[in-house]
């Protein structure tokens, strides 16, 4: 149903898209009466009767919104369905992640409470630690003062 009413929305959009650019200009837009032009009675009022192709096009403008709303409520039932039928939406990877964060600050918060001395692992001072011990690096020597000449 859903790739029907699809197929119904893009014959409604090529045809809406087709009856504006077969209509002629009413006019010179606002160049023609901005700027000194004759036809500013065009432009607030004097329209005669609306023809064929202004009436198709408030009709196809219609149905496009209105398909445009019930393909989107008809999208969001079909999301919903083939996640088992619960009603919430699929969550992002950003809330999954901003999720597991804030998970694993909690655990840390939960294990600097059970070790009140503030030692690295949790570990007694005379207890070998699990963390690698860093080893100091090699301070970089300087180029002689006279440039190495």
């Amino acid at each position: 149903m859903f790739v029907v009413w699809l197929v119904f929305h893009l014959i409604v959009c090529v045809a809406l898209v087709l009856v504006v650019l077969m209509q002629s200009s009413k006019g010179e837009g606002l160049t023609g009466s901005a700027f000194g032009g004759g036809l500013s009675s065009s432009v607030f009022g004097g329209r005669g009767a609306a023809s064929f192709l202004s009436k198709s096009t408030t009709i196809l403008a219609a149905l496009f919104m209105l398909n445009c709303g019930a393909l989107a409520v008809m999208s969001s039932r079909t999301r919903t369905a083939e996640q088992g039928g619960q009603g919430t939406t699929a969550e992002s990877a950003v809330t999954r992640e901003a999720q597991a964060e804030a998970a694993r600050q909690q655990q840390r918060q939960q294990q600097s409470q059970q070790n009140p001395q503030g030692l690295p692992g949790g570990t007694l001072e005379g207890a070998p630690s699990t963390t690698p011990a860093t080893q100091p690096t090699a301070q970089p020597t300087t180029p002689p003062a006279g440039g190495g000449k």
